[in-house]
């Protein structure tokens, strides 16, 4: 019945001009195929369209077939003979139809396909696609910009693979879809790169604006998401990898004015372009040779910075890797004091700060404190010394503080060391930033348990200080004024007092209101709230256990400064002793 509806509405529309089909001729050929391909008449279909007498009516309303045979394929994959039908047809339509009116349908059928077969429709429709675009004399660079918006905008749908298994599956097809995609813009790289007016033509610029914003938008997704690394040995190569570097070749780096790079393009795209270029060492070939690693790092700190901003665990990961590589190539001891002027040198470790704080991946934490120390590391001394300026300054993590300061120990203990010629952590250079790091953010209210970490480091400096420069030698300027150091001792003596005092009291208040039962199920039990997160509740036996641990942390706080008081009196009264038998010897 369908193929006879079929083939009398063919017979009744040959030999008229396309002007005169009626509306309802369009949906009575689209029906009337539809339920001829439902039927199993595919066979009978393509001998149809394959008629000589029918290829005018074909050219008019072939491209009305597209829909009817994806839907067809989708439905009976497994059959491979009617696969290859339907497949005969769609290149029978591409071959006569209007290129047009088959554009439009192809983009149709890609762009409305449901999520679950994304990505077998564009394995489909890319070739005929292809040779749809290349067949249209008028407007190709637009449409070749359709096509890819439309094509990028469907891939972004599908999963990106997290690891090797999964890239190995390709449950979503994404990696073959991303091979297909590369095979599909092949011929207009290569007609705009192979044309050598090109820059007298702008249709052939603008052919090229439209893959380079393609390529852009590749780079971010899927390949900035991806996991880039060859697979392991044995198994076959990573096909994300392969598309990577089918990228970043057909991109022409050379092409590019890379003082309007970031005007034209997102820098999500651009910080995947460096990921992949100097860690990966994925089309290194192609970028100039003649850069120096300072400069190096110097162009990639936007790109660090906005990717180590990133929560998500794959680009967060990039963008420590990207850090890593750039700071490697630079020797320790080396960048200047100058580099700290650049836009975003100070941004990038109070954001590399975050995550040593706040990333709930513990490797990645690890990670990251080891990269900010390797960035302390590559600084000159006037370098390290703003540095730590600038870092206590603005980060209030009292864990980190604390190892800033013990960072400024070292360099300390370096520079007191024989001919070392280091004047900013000796002498009255290094007071202004003693002074920044012996003091109490609140003074005596500041919050000693939550500030330990700060407190402890500062405690340990100055008495390393106190022991290891003598008065009269003074060479840290710390006993050109000792009033400054009693006035971060005096507030922490306060504090303590007043911090024991209260958990002491809370410790009675315990053990008074505590009920002796043995049964744990008549135990009072409280909550702590921290962070946001509510932790699991604590017995009463519990909270006795913190509160007693916060006393002796206090006792050590106390013990240390001790300590100091004892050893400064110490060598005042050598000190004095020593003046005195200089001026008796005169």
């Amino acid at each position: 019945m369908a193929l006879e509806e079929l083939q009398g509405v063919i017979k009744r529309c040959q030999g008229l001009p396309e002007t005169e089909f009626k509306d309802e001729d369009h949906s009575i050929f689209q029906s009337a195929a539809r339920q001829c391909l439902e039927d199993g008449h595919a066979a009978e279909l393509l001998e149809i369209l394959q008629d000589k007498q029918n290829e005018d009516f074909v050219i008019c309303m072939g491209w009305n077939l597209l829909g009817p045979v994806v839907n067809c394929i989708l439905r009976n994959e497994q059959q491979i003979e009617n696969m290859e039908i339907c497949s005969k047809i769609i290149d029978r339509v591409i071959e006569i139809s209007n290129p047009k009116e088959l554009l439009l349908g192809l983009l149709e059928q890609i762009e409305d396909v449901f999520e679950k077969n994304i990505s077998k429709v564009i394995l489909l429709l890319l070739q005929p696609l292809q040779a749809v675009l290349l067949k249209m004399k008028h407007k190709m660079t637009y449409s070749v910009g359709l096509c890819l918006a439309t094509i990028q905008r469907q891939l972004s749908k599908l999963p990106v693979p997290i690891n090797d298994e999964q890239r190995i599956q390709d449950e979503h097809e994404l990696c073959k879809c991303c091979m297909a995609v590369s095979s599909f813009v092949k011929p207009f790289v290569d007609e705009v790169t192979q044309t050598t007016n090109s820059k007298r033509d702008p249709s052939y610029n603008e052919l090229k604006e439209e893959l380079l914003k393609f390529f852009m938008k590749i780079l971010e997704y899927p390949l900035l998401t991806a996991q880039l690394q060859p697979l392991t040995k044995g198994i076959e190569d990573n096909s994300l990898r392969a598309f990577a570097a089918e990228i970043v070749s057909r991109k022409k780096l050379q092409d590019i004015d890379a003082l309007q790079e970031d005007i034209k393009y997102p820098t999500n795209s651009l910080a995947s372009l460096a990921y992949l270029l100097f860690v990966q060492h994925i089309g290194i070939a192609l970028f100039p040779a003649v850069y120096s690693p300072r400069y190096l790092l110097r162009v990639n700190l936007e790109y660090i910075s906005a990717l180590i901003s990133k929560t998500e665990e794959s680009m967060l990961s990039k963008g420590l890797e990207l850090y890593e590589h750039c700071l490697l190539a630079i020797e320790d001891n080396t960048l200047s004091h100058n580099y700290l002027e650049i836009k975003n040198i100070l941004g990038v470790p109070q954001e590399l700060v975050k995550v040593m704080t706040l990333c709930p991946f513990e490797h990645m934490r690890k990670w990251s404190l080891k990269i900010f120390q390797q960035n302390i590391d590559k600084f000159d001394s006037e370098g390290k010394y703003k540095l730590f300026r600038c870092l206590l300054k603005t980060t209030h993590h009292a864990g980190v503080q604390g190892y800033i300061i013990q960072n400024i120990k070292n360099q300390i203990d370096l520079a007191l060391q024989v001919s070392n010629g280091n004047t900013w952590f000796s002498g009255q250079q290094l007071v202004p930033l003693l002074h920044l790091v012996l003091s109490l953010p609140e003074g005596a209210e500041t919050d000693l348990l939550q500030n330990t970490d700060r407190v402890m480091e500062s405690l340990n400096l100055l008495r390393y200080l106190v022991i290891r420069d003598n008065e009269w030698e003074n060479q840290t300027g710390l006993w050109t004024d000792i009033f400054w150091i009693e006035k971060f001792l005096k507030p922490l003596r306060t504090g303590l007092n007043m911090s024991k005092a209260h958990y002491e009291a809370e410790i009675r208040n315990k053990k008074d209101n505590r009920k002796i039962k043995d049964a744990s199920d008549h135990e009072t039990r409280c909550s702590l709230t921290v962070g946001g997160k509510t932790l699991p509740k604590m017995t009463n036996a519990m909270q006795l256990e913190v509160l007693q641990s916060a006393i002796y942390t206090f006792d050590v706080m106390e013990s240390i400064q001790a300590r100091i008081e004892e050893l400064m009196e110490l060598k005042m009264k050598s000190g004095t002793e020593t003046k005195n038998v200089n001026n008796s010897a005169f």
